[in-house]
């Protein structure tokens, strides 16, 4: 009998967990309940409200498409890509809003969770190959 690992369990949930994660963020503090942090965050880069609030709600589109791309696309290109994405808000949210690291759930935390989600997911796709 095959074990869960050998049945692509572990894989399946780290994209599922992935993906949830992505959709999540993407429609509800972006789209359905536009979060005043998410529009805040971004007005340091763009200094229009208006258009900051439309690039929050592109975002919010973006990142559900992410989230359903990591749950149709099994290949390790894209979990290298979500690393760095993470990485990359990481740095982007340290830079703008330091602040935000001290708080409970922080941006720290759950990047770091997701990260480590991706590099089971790489190990898994790479076990499955051999």
């Amino acid at each position: 009998m095959k074990s869960f690992s050998e049945q692509g369990g572990v894989m399946l949930f780290s994209r599922i967990a992935l993906a949830f994660s992505w959709i999540y963020q993407g429609a509800v503090p972006k789209l359905v309940c536009r979060s005043a942090g998410e529009t805040e965050l971004l007005g340091h880069v763009i200094p229009v409200y208006q258009w900051a609030c439309m690039a929050v709600s592109w975002m919010g589109a973006g990142e559900i498409v992410f989230g359903l791309l990591l749950l149709a696309v099994r290949r390790i290109w894209i979990f290298h890509l979500n690393i760095a994405a993470l990485v990359f808000l990481l740095i982007f949210v340290l830079l703008f809003e330091p602040q935000l690291f001290t708080e409970p759930f922080n941006p720290l935390t759950l990047n770091v969770a997701l990260i480590a989600l991706s590099l089971i997911a790489i190990a898994e796709l790479k076990k499955m190959k051999n």
